[in-house]
């Protein structure tokens, strides 16, 4: 069975020192390089920004990161700009062996929709094209690492699980940002969703 690593927004702001950061998230580094050593197809996912993004709580008047608004497509927590098209905080952690990776996907363009997963945007039938990539390879096993292990890497495993793929998350690759027990609540979903967590 033909298997891949998708490591999920290894990017500047997301490191300490970003506009996001998620703390230790520079530390899985090492250990993320050392992965895409085992697999023979590796995929890296860049959050991409526009300024004027519909995520960002500076494009609502009043409005604080971290807290939620209603959006068409459901609640959407706010959030600093990060990860804004062309700036330093979009690029990947300096140290990152991108060259390994067969694929970058950019997701979070659009600015009236967020992106948390590989797979779909946050309105859960846009999607990245991510999964007919991973089908015309023959891939049906998939590992996830990077970050955020509560936000997006839980969505992606999520929603690999519920296309058919078979979704590991290697939580020592990942760290949380543990938003009001958004961790616990990731494991939850994700173990009754068949996911697999490993250490």
């Amino acid at each position: 069975m033909s298997k891949a690593l998708i490591v999920i927004d290894m990017q500047n702001d997301f490191c300490p020192g970003g506009a996001l950061a998620v703390a230790g998230g520079d530390e899985i580094v090492p250990r993320v390089n050392a992965l895409m050593t085992r697999f023979d197809t590796v995929v890296l996912t860049q959050d991409w920004h526009p300024a004027d993004h519909s995520s960002f709580a500076s494009q609502h008047e009043g409005a604080a990161p971290f807290t939620q608004v209603h959006m068409d497509y459901g609640l959407q927590t706010l959030w600093p700009d990060h990860c804004v098209q062309g700036s330093d905080g979009a690029e990947f952690h300096p140290d990152l062996a991108v060259e390994r990776a067969q694929l970058i996907l950019r997701k979070g363009f659009r600015a009236g929709v967020d992106s948390y997963s590989a797979f779909f945007e946050n309105d859960h039938k846009t999607a990245t094209g991510l999964a007919g990539y991973l089908r015309e390879r023959g891939i049906e096993e998939l590992s996830f690492a990077g970050l955020a292990t509560d936000f997006c890497v839980a969505w992606s495993a999520l929603d690999a699980a519920k296309l058919g793929f078979r979704a590991t998350v290697l939580e020592g690759a990942c760290r949380a940002i543990d938003l009001e027990g958004s961790l616990s609540a990731a494991h939850e979903q994700m173990r009754a969703a068949g996911v697999r967590l490993e250490a």
